[in-house]
């Protein structure tokens, strides 16, 4: 720790009057100050280079992320400074920035954008089994470029007043001609929606995939627009019957503070679908280390306390996502739903099939 240096002018006895002239004195004075603003500017320059900090790009913008980092700073005295933006944004600040980038760790809401990331070098491979024990081999990166913190489970919202879900089963059953004018989506610019598209042409291949995108398109009730909690607004509202969201949306009005959106999240029920065959599309929250980390060991620190059981269980309970750490109890909303399905499918095959998915979904009409 640097101290600044004791001050003993008042100790030392100045002549009654000076040999030197007024205006010597004055320069004198002068030198002084500008030597203990250089010195005062030297210590706090050393003081900034010795603490211990670790700097977030992060996608995810949640009050459960913002308390977990100080919990990370209270454990190690390791400071947590945040930049967040969009995925497609924090990628493209890096590429910019290149090997000056501050950033530590990037943290997204998608394994596709993760898998871009590595594509694109911006990305650099940690060993770690702590990681490896905690993280199952499908939600991680083969080559330990990225880690899984948290499944997103895309479901099927339905109204509860007025869909029968023995006649939803299957995310195919969207392109029914009984839906018509019955559902609700977000854009096709939205990332959960291309990569839950990629995971639909390697189940059914590009042309049947396409064609389900176009059907379902004949069936909005209206252009798709607005967050999943909008999804799940209009279903309730009667907008819509049916939505596409992830269900921690509907988790988090269940237990909001506020009567109205408690309310809200009760007249849609929870639908995981596929469980007959293939299972529910899964997607990641997930983190890597950038390839310029200037603080890579503390990188990894974080990494390695965001899947302990403290932080996965603060998911779950806070944030109502699934923990990618087996045996991480789930909130009693997510007990509730009850087990599910997933779909198998390697999440890297996400970011693989990206630009196929946008293709699609432009064909298809899907704005």
């Amino acid at each position: 720790m640097w101290h600044a240096a004791p001050d003993h002018s008042q100790q030392i006895p100045m002549p009654r009057t000076s040999s030197f002239p007024s205006a010597s004195r004055r320069w004198l004075g002068f030198g002084l100050l500008v030597l203990i603003a250089v010195l005062s500017v030297s210590v706090q320059g050393c003081q900034d280079e010795s603490e211990a900090v670790v700097n977030v790009y992060s996608h995810r913008h949640y009050d459960t992320d913002e308390a977990l980092f100080q919990r990370f700073t209270e454990l190690t005295g390791i400071r947590v400074r945040v930049v967040s933006a969009s995925a497609d944004e924090l990628i493209a600040r890096l590429e910019r920035e290149g090997p000056a980038s501050p950033a530590d760790v990037l943290i997204t809401v998608d394994a596709g954008r993760l898998h871009r990331a590595k594509e694109r070098g911006l990305l650099q491979p940690v060993s770690s089994d702590l990681l490896d024990e905690a993280v199952p081999a499908e939600y991680r990166d083969p080559e330990g470029f990225w880690y899984g913190l948290t499944r997103r489970v895309r479901i099927l919202a339905y109204s509860r007043e007025r869909v029968d879900p023995e006649f939803l089963e299957r995310y195919e059953d969207l392109a029914d001609e009984q839906w018509a004018g019955r559902v609700v989506a977000r854009t096709s610019e939205n990332i959960y929606n291309v990569s839950h598209m990629a995971s639909l042409v390697a189940a059914l291949g590009p042309e049947e995939a396409e064609a389900w995108a176009e059907a379902v398109v004949a069936n909005f009730a209206r252009p798709p627009q607005g967050n999943d909690t909008d999804q799940i607004r209009d279903v309730a509202a009667g907008i819509g019957d049916v939505a596409l969201v992830n269900s921690y949306y509907v988790g988090r009005l269940l237990n909001a503070e506020d009567a109205a959106s408690r309310e809200l999240g009760r007249q849609v029920g929870v639908l995981f679908p596929n469980q007959d065959d293939r299972g529910a599309h899964v997607n990641v929250s997930g983190i890597g280390v950038t390839a310029h980390a200037p603080n890579r060991t503390h990188a990894l620190q974080l990494m390695e306390f965001l899947v302990s059981e403290e932080a996965q269980r603060a998911f779950a309970e806070a944030n109502f996502e699934y923990p990618v750490r087996p045996g991480v109890p789930w909130s009693p909303t997510l007990q509730e739903w009850g087990e599910f399905r997933s779909d198998p499918l390697p999440l890297e095959q996400l970011g693989e099939l990206n630009n196929e998915a946008v293709r699609i979904f432009d064909r298809a009409g899907w704005r």
